[in-house]
């Protein structure tokens, strides 16, 4: 019987598991030098000057928009387009958040969509700017710089999907989380993301100012002295702590990075080369000037259709094969109270797709998985109930 094809999955090896069994004989299994080990491995890889782990991508999140000393009538735009973490921490602080339209392709929140929103809403002072990479693929990273100077506001990258992503400005390369053109960018390292500890997250950023408050932040708010026993808390934190083993886990899984995203880099490449003609499928455009991390592979139907879309799902799923929904509008949700522009949000929920895409997806996987879809836009397909 065919096992079913998810759309994302973890690779843990060997390796990885005995690094984690070393850390679980020690005395010391949390806020250990393992921590200290991992944040100064990734910073290295993402070439900024701080970074900080933290138990989840949304706590991540949670320490950058903390960081900033956030009052009630302070403004944060985000893109209608993303999970539902980056909107709630935000409401948490109970900021006035709007919500700006994305492009109907990729589901990315362009500059120019922050400038309509600005423009529709009346917005004249903005606090910060939460940009959010879809699919790994960091489009406009190098351009939201300019909103940042235009408004004297936070740029914040919610790059939960987007480790080992790349862009190049003025004919230089820099990896996302390097903040050369943001002040706080944000990482998750949940299982089906580039790298994993379980759960778990990063956020880095080149301003000792807020490194120092993310490091207290994610630990109650304590500021520790010279002695163990002496310290203040000068700030309402949390426990956000990222465990030893976790950490472990974490260089163990950093070491085959570049594995990873060459693996994932080859599946989409076949994605492209073998999905391009298919009638009804559109393929998302690539640029040079932008690498992606291949967290998701999005295909959009070339006439948005909701209905068609989940009939897809279903044809698919009936052949043990997982597509996902990247993402519903947050508009959609009971939760959201806020104003928001959704004119290609709608267009792009109405036809985008992921398609599976992980390390170990095997090419007869893959295969499988063209020759269904190829089957559903080809030839006829009868009623999917």
């Amino acid at each position: 019987m065919r096992k079913l094809i998810p759309y994302g999955k973890q690779y843990i090896d060997k390796e990885d598991k005995l690094s984690v069994l070393k850390v679980l004989s020690r005395d010391i299994i949390t806020t250990g030098d393992e921590v200290i080990k991992f944040e100064n491995k990734i910073k290295n890889f993402l070439k900024s000057k701080y970074a900080t782990v933290c138990n989840s991508g949304t706590s991540a999140i949670f320490l950058a928009l903390a960081s900033l000393n956030l009052k009630r009538k302070d403004i944060i735009i985000m893109p209608v387009i993303n999970f539902i973490s980056s909107y709630n921490i935000a409401k948490l602080f109970n900021v006035k958040v709007f919500l700006a339209d994305v492009d109907k392709q990729t589901g990315q929140m362009r500059p120019d969509d922050v400038l309509n929103c600005c423009k529709k809403f009346k917005i004249k002072k903005v606090k910060a700017i939460i940009v959010m990479y879809n699919g790994g693929n960091p489009i406009n990273s190098d351009q939201f710089y300019k909103l940042k100077k235009k408004f004297g506001c936070i740029i914040i990258e919610d790059a939960c999907h987007a480790l080992g992503a790349e862009y190049i400005f003025k004919k230089k390369k820099y990896k996302i989380g390097s903040c050369k053109h943001a002040d706080i960018c944000t990482f998750s390292l949940h299982p089906l993301k580039t790298i994993t500890t379980g759960e778990g997250g990063v956020v880095t950023t080149n301003s000792k100012k807020f490194h120092e408050q993310f490091q207290s932040l994610r630990s109650h708010g304590i500021k520790k002295f010279k002695n163990h026993w002496q310290y203040d808390v000068s700030m309402r934190g949390l426990n956000l702590r990222l465990n030893d083993f976790q950490c472990a886990l974490g260089i163990s899984q950093l070491k085959k990075i570049n594995l990873f995203l060459k693996a994932r880099n080859k599946i989409s490449n076949k994605y492209r080369k073998e999905l391009s003609k298919v009638p009804g499928i559109y393929i998302q455009k690539l640029s040079s000037k932008y690498k992606s991390s291949n967290h998701l592979f999005i295909v959009n139907l070339k006439k948005p259709n909701l209905f068609k879309k989940e009939k897809l799902f279903k044809f698919m799923l009936k052949y043990k094969i997982m597509l996902q929904y990247h993402y519903i509008p947050i508009y959609k949700f009971k939760i959201c109270t806020d104003k928001y522009i959704s004119n290609n949000a709608k267009k792009y929920y109405n036809s985008a797709m992921s398609l599976p895409i992980f390390y170990k997806l095997t090419s007869r996987e893959q295969n499988y998985i063209i020759k269904k879809i190829k089957e559903f836009f080809i030839h006829p397909i009868k009623k999917i109930r």
